[in-house]
């Protein structure tokens, strides 16, 4: 039989026993640390693409459309290829625009539409010929749009030819001999680098497709009509225009 004194003794030898110092909390909370660490899972990088894809907004492809008129889908995948910048995303659609124009540069007109735009004092407009594959794109109110938008244009800048393949050779000529009179004071060395950038600067004011579009300066006509083949999917161009004004020839 185990004596009264035993059973004192150790319940005494408990209570003497001192609590964890300082230190050795410290130790402990820093092994529990390291084995949280062991045992976390390695993030992926789905949720992260997540995350930036869901930054996204529908206001900011509303907005791209709007400037565009590319679809929503196309917006879209460009704000997320550009994370989200919305002039990268426009350098990006435009660059997709040029590309897909010149990939579908082989095929054949089918259809077009004719669009006028007349001067509210009504003493200037202009007709436009817009060409694209189908019917189904050419009856399209935006289409009709966009040709009666270039017609605006013409009747604004007074353009000479549509692009710089109908510039002529005659052309050239009598441009060249008024910008000769222009530099012939002009230091040797220079004379022909100066002559040739005011020949390309006015034959770039002159051509209809390297003209900065009335409404956004940002575009020439040539990539209004690379978004507009990116947008309707079919070859488009502006096949010939006429400029009208009351009492010129």
């Amino acid at each position: 039989m185990l004596s009264p004194f035993f059973f004192w003794k150790s319940d005494t030898d408990d209570l003497s026993k001192k609590p964890p110092g300082p230190s050795e909390v410290s130790l402990l909370k820093e092994k529990q640390v390291e084995l949280s660490k062991k045992l976390a899972v390695p993030p992926s990088d789905t949720p992260n693409q997540s995350k930036t894809m869901s930054t996204i907004t529908t206001d900011q492809v509303k907005t791209l459309r709007d400037q565009t008129g590319i679809s929503v889908m196309q917006c879209k995948k460009a704000l997320e290829e550009a994370g989200g910048d919305m002039d990268k995303a426009l350098v990006i659609l435009r660059k997709k625009s040029g590309e897909l124009a010149a990939k579908k540069g082989d095929r054949t007109f089918g259809s077009g539409t004719v669009q006028a735009y007349i001067h509210a004092n009504g003493s200037v407009g202009a007709i436009v010929e817009l060409n694209c594959e189908t019917d189904f794109v050419s009856n399209n109110d935006e289409f009709k749009a966009l040709a009666r938008d270039i017609a605006m244009h013409v009747t604004a800048t007074n353009p000479k030819f549509i692009s710089k393949d109908d510039v002529k050779e005659e052309d050239m000529k009598t441009a060249r001999e008024v910008f000769e009179a222009e530099v012939k004071d002009k230091p040797a060395a220079m004379k022909d680098k100066i002559l040739q950038g005011k020949l390309d600067t006015y034959f770039s004011e002159m051509v209809l497709l390297s003209q900065p579009f009335i409404k956004n300066s940002e575009i020439t006509i040539q990539g209004l009509i690379d978004a507009a083949v990116q947008k309707f999917g079919e070859k488009t161009a502006v096949i010939r225009f006429k400029r009208f004004k009351v009492l010129e020839n």
